[in-house]
């Protein structure tokens, strides 16, 4: 069995296993002594524990990865001065779809109307973060100590610091040459610690939607089901058709095969729910099964990784007009396009700060003049909305990733055709049999 049927696998049993958990914990017949042992020893011990081995294994990889994959890409495209027309292009289709995703939320909840006849009771205390100033943000992309950067894991900083670096290196003459290939293979043995860390992924998949599902409970998706459905509808709408339409479209090649290709990325942003601890997978599957070159691929992956969120600003959108109808209030126009806007342009202005679905959200509602206070309605079934939105993050980054890769001729067609690109991945992270 591949690799990724075992994950799947271990996605299916993950959710049955938390959601039987969840429902012997509420049943009155259960006594409290074994309710505390499932509680404290297989919830919060076992699963917790390899879950969180399990993601700290993933974003251990993350800053190595994006600062080698970037190195080498910059460094083999300084002599063609192509890095900037890739990062305007690049960066303008993120935008784009990003705008198209909160377009495509605001109409839809306003069709729906998800927060018609729900109740204010019961939610959940919410204290919004600030949102730092759009100045300190774009200071703060330039590093001032790329060392600091990379301990505190700030990604734009790193990418910055890595393209003049990489830029640097192609005009050094021969020091330049002998730098380039000692990244060139720090980046396959970072790709082989990819390789072996992925075998643990159906084990720790397992784990943590066990532990998600064993504490969500189906009494909150109950309760917010319009909302919930709302989210994810849209969601899938702009992953199967917004990102199809577009692969389509600018390059002519089959969606088909791009989903089918992005299934063991999928399975890693829906248990994670992050997608930064999904990069590793996500630029390996795009290098290695998609066909775009690294020189554009170690960029266009990390930088989407950091900035795209067209599935928080899906989010947002239908958040948005969901606590206006909880509130009573009529959005007009101007308020819509001024969701829009903000939700846009916060996804590139807010980037750096953890959090960023939350703090963008309340940005968001404040400069609709909606009671920031409203997100408190949806912080009980957040978490599992956010592992769909990672899902269609990535997508994004893989879709952009081809599209740029296409359009710079630093794309192979015919790894893309290929069914099996790569699969020896697959083979080698399978156990040996006796």
């Amino acid at each position: 069995m591949s690799l990724t049927n075992r994950i799947l696998i271990a996605m299916v049993a993950g959710i049955v296993t938390g959601s039987v958990i969840n429902l012997i914990m509420h049943s009155a017949g259960i006594g409290d002594g074994i309710k505390q042992i499932i509680d404290g020893y297989l919830v919060g011990g076992l699963f917790d524990v390899i879950g969180r081995i399990f993601v700290a294994s993933l974003k251990l990889l993350v800053v190595p990865l994006v600062l080698v994959s970037l190195i080498c890409g910059s460094s083999s495209l300084g002599d063609s001065a192509r890095m900037g027309p890739i990062a305007v292009k690049t960066l303008g289709f993120y935008l784009a779809t990003t705008a198209i995703a909160i377009t495509l939320a605001l109409v839809f909840a306003a069709l729906i109307s998800p927060g018609s006849g729900v109740e204010m009771a019961g939610a959940a205390a919410f204290e919004p973060r600030p949102a730092p100033p759009l100045g300190d943000v774009l200071v703060d992309i330039f590093p001032s100590n790329p060392v600091r950067a990379m301990a505190d894991g700030k990604m734009l900083q790193i990418i910055v610091f890595a393209l003049l670096f990489g830029y640097a290196i192609s005009h050094a003459g021969e020091p330049g040459r002998r730098m380039a290939s000692f990244f060139r293979d720090m980046d396959a043995i970072i790709m082989k610690m990819v390789e072996i860390l992925m075998t643990l992924a159906p084990y720790g998949v397992f784990a943590l939607l066990s532990k998600l599902f064993s504490n969500l409970g189906i009494s909150a998706i109950l309760d917010l089901a319009t909302y919930v459905f709302t989210v994810i509808g849209v969601l899938l709408l702009h992953a199967l058709g917004v990102y199809t339409l577009l692969l389509k479209s600018m390059t002519g090649l089959s969606p088909r095969i791009l989903l089918k290709k992005m299934r063991p990325i999928w399975a890693f942003a829906f248990s994670t729910a992050s997608s930064g601890a999904t990069l590793p997978i996500t630029l390996r599957t795009v290098e290695k099964r998609l066909g775009v070159h690294n020189s554009v691929a170690g960029f266009t992956v990390p930088l989407g990784a950091t900035i795209n969120m067209d599935g928080t600003a899906i989010m947002q959108g239908v958040a948005t007009v969901f606590i206006a109808q909880v509130y009573g209030v009529d959005l007009s126009m101007g308020d819509f396009i001024t969701v829009i806007l903000t939700a846009t342009l916060a996804s590139i202005g807010t980037a750096a700060v953890p959090g960023v679905g939350l703090i963008t959200l309340a940005l968001v509602l404040e400069q609709a003049g909606l009671p920031v206070e409203g997100i408190a309605l949806i912080i009980g079934v957040d978490r599992l909305l956010d592992m769909v939105r990672t899902a269609v993050n990535v997508t994004g980054d893989a879709t952009i990733s081809v599209i740029v890769g296409k359009s710079e001729n630093q794309f192979e067609q015919g790894v893309y055709d290929d069914p099996k690109a790569d699969q020896e991945a697959d083979d080698a992270a399978v156990p040996a049999r006796a």
